[in-house]
């Protein structure tokens, strides 16, 4: 018997990116910057955006959107920042994409936000395939997870614009060789800024912000 073969995850992407463009291209309108931040579950996403958001919310109105498949822990957390948070649940899906960002942001709300972090479902594959729309995306990856990362997750260190090596206070206690890890990070993206944190002590956090305000200035120009 003849049948034809399709490949939907193609056109689920050729669509989904249609749709992340014209996203971003509403967001330059209203001057709003879209962070996406992505790692695998543990990796410290959600430390990293309390040590964060208060550093900038003198300067920078911040809004966040915690994606999670359940569960609202992560958004109840942030709250205590007094940023702009809503929990987005992903019925199972182990990504966002535009449409969904797009739903996400228009039940937060652009107006009087500068910028928006958007947590990413906690996962080194999917997350990395869909453009969520955002200006920019942030990777996060805990010394504990080891420096090998980038070897068997390429996708997701390709597509980051900063990785952020976070736990950096854990360093003497696993084998991670943070040069070892940059030469793997730019053979296979030479662009990338990496930036070592301590979400938990502080270190390297005011490098952070600093690079998140000056994209943003940026960006709204």
């Amino acid at each position: 018997m003849a049948f034809k073969v399709i490949e939907i995850k193609q056109g689920i992407l050729e669509h989904n990116d249609r749709d992340a463009e014209q996203l971003r291209g509403r967001l330059k309108e209203k001057g709003v910057f879209l962070l996406n931040l992505m790692s695998s579950p543990g990796s410290g996403k959600t430390t990293t955006l309390m040590g964060t958001i208060p550093r900038l919310q003198e300067r920078l109105r911040v809004g966040v959107m915690e994606a999670d498949i359940d569960s609202d822990v992560d958004a109840r957390t942030v709250s205590a920042t007094g940023a702009r948070v809503i929990q987005l649940h992903t019925g199972g899906m182990c990504h966002l994409d535009a449409e969904m960002t797009r739903q996400g942001l228009e039940e937060l709300g652009t107006e009087e936000l500068d910028l928006i972090i958007l947590e990413n479902v906690g996962n080194l594959v999917c997350p990395a395939e869909f453009d969520t729309g955002a200006v920019k995306n942030a990777v996060i990856l805990s010394v504990p997870e080891g420096d090998d990362k980038p070897l068997k997750y390429p996708l997701m260190f390709t597509v980051a614009d900063v990785l952020l090596v976070n736990k950096m206070d854990a360093a003497s206690f696993f084998d991670f060789d943070l040069e070892a890890l940059t030469q793997r990070v730019h053979a296979i993206n030479p662009r990338v800024e990496i930036i070592p944190i301590s979400a938990k002590t502080g270190e390297g956090m005011d490098r952070w912000c600093a690079w998140l305000e000056e994209q943003v200035a940026q960006w709204k120009k």
